[in-house]
């Protein structure tokens, strides 16, 4: 099929590629030393088949440099994934677009359920991708159905606005502009654009059979639902469509007064942390106090917790006492009080494993935590003791002591934790230094002064990045 011939069917797709493209591209900041990427998550299906392919042939990408290449998850689930994944090889390399194959293995489904679990390991797949822009091929009938699906499910706002044309990828960056954007280019063109595209141009394509699977509720919507809406509202898709971007622009007022409450209420500067003063959250009128618990797990993405959870939530944090061992949890992310500080942390929370250290820069601790082990001179650890004993990292035994300075005693670990006013789960994550048979260093409370290093001399100084918030990023639409 000659361009010529297919070039009215391809109109719209190149047209609504343009317009979605050059705004980004001509706002976009490169570095003089690299390439500006633009990634296609490619299922083989016809969407993504559709969005490569016109992607492909448009000239904005020259003219801006842009390097365009493919992702391909394999998540294993179908007995045809390696021929999807050979299909998508030979499709671009008949194109000569660089493609990637990532292999995923959904995990606790048994918690989350089939598709939900895929979802997961995808997005990690996404956010573990090196490039500027990833696209995905969602049109206008996934943004329908979505909107359905949600509200069915009784989602609040965010959840009628569906899914945004673009979002950062990982929601968990300190920066809402930084890292890889996610976009989706096609939501104002429905299905049936792409199909007339995709026949004009006489592509090709894999068809998942799990699409034709009415128990998954929505392909129950896609097929059985939305066509009895069509033939009564013919223009049904186009109206929902619509409707999700008000509720869009519903969902970034709330989300920009949450902020604005963090701001207020949040412990640290700039509060970015995300950890709240409790007393002063409390003064917030229920219904932004409400809105901000749900900020808080939106834009660690994770989904937001229902109306009743909330409102147990306010109740709780507003009943107990100062120093409560309060415990909330909802989707991966457990709320916790500590001296007047309301924390959000990840679940589960990875107990970290001991091990030996053997000259590493440094070493995994816990959850997204490590240990950076930083040369230096007449500071830290004494290498030359180091280097004369096994030197290995453990957890809390009990009855350690610590002599922190030459003039002093060696002092119990329970009143060196009570000094340095460390929350209970970072006290469970405390990586132990010893050497030989001696402790030489506690992560958070400091090293012991036989261990000293003379001046002049080399020395090593262990640094304790603690526990991250190593939240699932992106999951949400």
């Amino acid at each position: 099929m000659s361009d010529v011939d297919s070039s009215a069917a391809s109109d719209p797709v190149r047209a609504a590629l343009e317009a979605f493209f050059a705004p980004r591209f001509a706002a976009a900041e490169y570095s003089t030393f690299s390439v500006p990427r633009l990634c296609v998550a490619f299922s083989g299906g016809c969407d993504s088949v559709v969005l490569l392919d016109a992607l492909s042939r448009l000239p904005l990408l020259k003219e801006r440099g842009i390097l365009l290449s493919a992702l391909h998850i394999h998540h294993g689930l179908s007995p045809h994934a390696d021929d999807w994944a050979a299909f998508c090889s030979g499709f671009c390399a008949a194109r000569s677009i660089a493609l990637s194959i990532v292999a995923v293995k959904p995990g606790d489904r048994a918690r989350r359920g089939l598709e939900a679990a895929a979802r997961e390991a995808r997005y990690r797949a996404f956010n573990a991708h090196d490039c500027d822009w990833l696209a995905l091929a969602h049109h206008a009938d996934d943004q329908a159905e979505t909107l359905l699906l949600n509200l069915l499910r009784g989602a609040g706002v965010q959840g009628a606005a569906a899914m945004p044309e673009e979002r950062a990828l990982n929601l968990s960056c300190a920066s809402p502009d930084s890292g890889t954007r996610l976009l989706r280019p096609f939501l104002s063109l429905p299905r049936a654009t792409l199909e007339t595209y995709a026949k004009a141009r006489g592509l090709d394509w894999v068809d998942d059979e799990s699409n034709a699977d009415d128990r998954l509720t929505r392909n129950y919507l896609r097929r059985e639902i939305i066509p009895l809406l069509k033939a009564r509202f013919p223009s049904a898709t186009r109206t929902l469509t619509r409707a999700a971007a008000h509720f869009s622009e519903s969902a970034e007022l709330l989300a920009a007064l949450a902020g604005e409450d963090l701001g207020l209420v949040g412990a640290g500067p700039g509060s970015s942390g995300g950890v709240l003063v409790r007393a002063a959250f409390l003064k917030l009128p229920p219904i932004r106090a409400r809105n901000l618990l749900r900020y808080e797990f939106l834009r660690r993405g994770r989904r937001a917790p229902p109306a009743r959870w909330l409102d147990e939530a306010l109740r709780q944090l507003r009943a107990v006492g100062a120093d409560a061992q309060l415990r909330l949890s909802h989707d991966a992310i457990e709320i916790r009080l500590y001296r007047g500080e309301i924390h959000f942390l990840p679940l589960p929370q990875q107990r970290p494993v001991p091990c030996v250290w053997q000259g590493e820069a440094e070493l995994a601790w816990g959850n997204g935590g490590r240990i950076r082990f930083v040369a230096t001179e007449g500071t830290g650890l004494s290498r030359a003791l180091l280097e004369n004993a096994p030197v290995r990292l453990a957890l809390r035994q009990g009855g350690e002591k610590l002599r922190l300075g030459l003039a002093g005693s060696r002092r119990s670990l329970k009143d060196l934790l009570r000094e340095a006013a460390l929350p209970p789960w970072e006290r469970a994550a405390l990586p132990f230094l010893w050497c030989g048979g001696q402790l030489a260093w506690i992560g958070g409370i400091g090293s012991d002064c036989a261990f000293h290093c003379p001046p002049g001399a080399p020395g090593i100084e262990p640094v304790w990045e603690k526990m991250q918030d190593s939240f699932l990023p992106g999951v949400i639409q």
